[in-house]
């Protein structure tokens, strides 16, 4: 066990990143004082549950919080939440919060996360119009799920879809406008993206590939009441959710001189170019022994990951982060599961049959799995996230062939 020591560790933050830090610092027994300086008035949660069953009212705010409150509090870690970190001087070591109060800090950890993208277009500022990023969001989100309500959604990504999936079946009339050719483009391969679509079609949501949106249309009292596109028609909307992406949220960063390049720049040991300060979670883009370049993710497990890097860190252990990335959705009765970057693929192999919603699709590069994309089959999830991590030649016909065991390649 560390020597006590009076240096305070202050965490900036209060999404995943910051509450899996802090449950680590408390599972390694860490003997220096910790603050926690948290926006909004909730310990640390898990958001992805805010597009999903929270959403759809399966399960309370407490479910969110990654600890109840007296955890922290019986350990001694303070929470300073609904307060905001608004300047750090890394010449003194402190950071001054929206009350004008001042932090001493020893070492620093900033898990500030992300930021929702605003669309700048006609009629942004009406009422009526939605982003999901925080449980304010998706409180004010459910209020309005009301059967026969009409919902467009702007963005065909994970959370729109999602959201789209839960209102469908909330009986609301749902329409989702995706500029791209494809469903989570960005993220997927083209076999997923059909399958989504086919799988959001299937359940009543009118989904519009290569459909860019221009502007909001007013109704009574300042309210959305339309969507307009750019061929100059309008989708009728009695509320609209606008998911067009994150961005990291760096302005503190970068206001105290610490390098940021869509991202807080950090090593593999999630440290800073400050050897006082770490950065951790959606906000860094980081060096991770498993990339040949330094990367941004916006996932839970690289939320984690990083914590624990960090943690060990603090605990002046030597431990570089090198996890595979990984991800997941749920979209009506499916599970997709997500291992590995697949944009750099030059070969899929899919096993299994879409059309029994329980199939995979594996991304080759140079005979090498790069990626996974498995849905409703864990299985192949689970062995390719081996297979990944361990960057493993492997033969295309032995992941497409069903009667070879994917276990068998481990």
């Amino acid at each position: 066990m560390a020597n006590r020591r009076q240096d305070v560790t202050v965490i900036v933050g209060g999404g995943h990143a910051a509450g899996a830090l802090l449950t680590t610092l408390l599972q390694k027994k860490y003997q220096q004082e910790v603050v926690l300086v948290g926006e909004e008035p909730h310990p640390p949660y898990q958001r992805p549950p805010l597009s999903k069953n929270y959403l759809a009212g399966e399960i309370d705010q407490e479910s969110l919080y990654l600890k109840p409150r007296s955890v922290y509090d019986d350990a001694g870690y303070q929470l300073r939440l609904g307060e905001r970190a608004e300047h750090i001087d890394r010449d003194n070591k402190t950071i001054t919060l929206s009350d004008q109060s001042t932090l001493k800090y020893g070492q620093l950890v900033l898990a500030t996360g992300s930021r929702v993208r605003y669309l700048n277009a006609q009629g942004a500022d009406l009422k009526g119009l939605h982003y999901l990023h925080d449980i304010a969001d998706s409180d004010a989100l459910r209020e309005q799920f009301v059967p026969g309500k009409s919902l467009v959604i702007v963005g065909g990504g994970y959370i729109g879809l999602e959201v789209a999936a839960i209102a469908v079946k909330a009986g609301l009339k749902v329409t989702v406008l995706e500029a791209a050719e494809q469903l989570m483009q960005r993220v997927t391969g083209p076999e997923i993206s059909a399958f989504f679509y086919a799988k959001h079609r299937g359940a009543g949501v009118d989904v519009r590939l290569d459909t860019a949106v221009t502007g909001f249309e007013a109704g009574n009292h300042g309210y959305v009441a339309g969507v307009t596109l750019a061929d100059g028609t309008t989708v009728p909307a009695d509320f609209v959710l606008v998911s067009v992406g994150i961005a990291p949220e760096t302005a503190l960063a970068e206001a105290a001189g610490l390098p940021c390049d869509d991202g807080i720049l950090v090593d593999e040991y999630t440290r800073t170019n400050d050897p006082d300060i770490l950065a951790i979670g959606d906000c860094t883009r980081h060096r991770n022994l498993f990339f040949e370049q330094t990367q941004r993710m916006e996932s839970v497990a690289n939320a984690v990951d990083q914590a624990r890097t960090a943690a060990a860190t603090l605990m002046g252990e030597d431990r570089p982060y090198d996890a595979a990335p990984w991800f997941w959705s749920n979209q009506y009765d499916v599970r997709l599961q997500m291992v590995g970057l697949s944009h750099a693929h030059d070969e899929r192999v899919v096993r299994g049959k879409p059309e029994d919603e329980a199939f995979a699709v594996f991304y080759l590069r140079e005979g090498h799995l790069i990626a996974v994309d498995a849905v409703n089959l864990p299985m192949a999830f689970m062995v390719g996230k081996k297979l990944v991590y361990q960057h493993r030649e492997v033969k295309a016909q032995a992941l497409r062939d069903p009667d070879i065991e994917l276990k068998s390649l481990i």
